[in-house]
């Protein structure tokens, strides 16, 4: 029974990840097309770009691959329902986290280390913090491939208003339901932190607070002093810019 349950493991890994041909039972003998763009890839945790990894036949390597991964995703079949990605999309997503985080899932330390490599010039630790909080929906201090691939699903392929809704989730720091002018701040210092003190042309160190002054100024309509759902939407709708900023990731994948 033990024996069976291991390969049953085993074959829904290879499913997922797309090494395992489910028509012959043999490990595949093409590797699927690369379709993710390389420089959005870089800017995503767990997902840098990597060749196919090879199913060995030894039974050795097998187990080790089955002792590495204390979290195994859903099923292919329910990932498609409940996210907006083919097949073969999910596949290369799971072959590049699974590539990073061997483990499954992967907790705030290293989702910062991961994405420090791709800020080498700033310190982006307090932004990948903001950005993990924001991933890791369940609150328990780590994000599984079917978190990433959910908040994945929605900046990528989500209708405007989820997508508007994600960013504000992102800025609204204490999930009160809106934006204060500290929680911008903070975002700005962070984003300002991450590209670092050396670009061209020099950044100002006031440079953030202008940043949030010019935000409240174009969403706070009621001028009280935060920002509703209501009012982010309302005024990035009616921004031409953000829409078109919007609209760059419409054919990453």
């Amino acid at each position: 029974m033990k024996a069976k349950n291991r390969d049953q493991s085993l074959s829904d890994s290879r499913e997922l990840d797309g090494s395992y041909d489910q028509l012959t039972g043999n490990p595949s003998t093409s590797q699927s097309k690369k379709t993710i763009k390389q420089r959005f890839l870089k800017l995503l945790p767990c997902c840098k770009p990597s060749a196919a990894p090879s199913i060995s036949q030894n039974s050795v390597e097998d187990d080790f691959e089955l002792s590495t991964v204390c979290h195994r995703p859903e099923s292919m079949d329910k990932l498609q329902e409940q996210t907006k990605f083919t097949k073969k999309e999910l596949q290369v997503l799971y072959r590049g986290f699974k590539n990073e985080c061997p483990s499954g899932v992967v907790n705030e330390e290293n989702f910062k280390n991961i994405y420090s490599q791709f800020f080498p010039q700033g310190d982006s630790s307090m932004y990948a913090h903001f950005l993990f909080e924001a991933f890791d929906t369940n609150k328990n201090g780590s994000v599984s491939f079917e978190d990433f691939v959910f908040g994945l699903s929605i900046i990528l392929r989500g209708t405007i208003n989820d997508r508007l809704n994600w960013a504000f989730n992102l800025y609204d720091l204490n999930k009160d339901g809106c934006i204060t002018k500290e929680e911008m701040l903070d975002i700005m210092k962070s984003i300002y932190d991450m590209m670092g003190k050396y670009t061209y042309p020099t950044m100002q160190d006031d440079a953030p607070r202008e940043h949030v002054e010019s935000f409240f100024q174009k969403m706070d309509r009621n001028k009280d002093g935060v920002v509703t759902i209501e009012e982010f939407i309302e005024s990035c709708k009616k921004d031409e810019n953000i829409m078109q900023s919007m609209q760059l990731f419409d054919n990453v994948i």
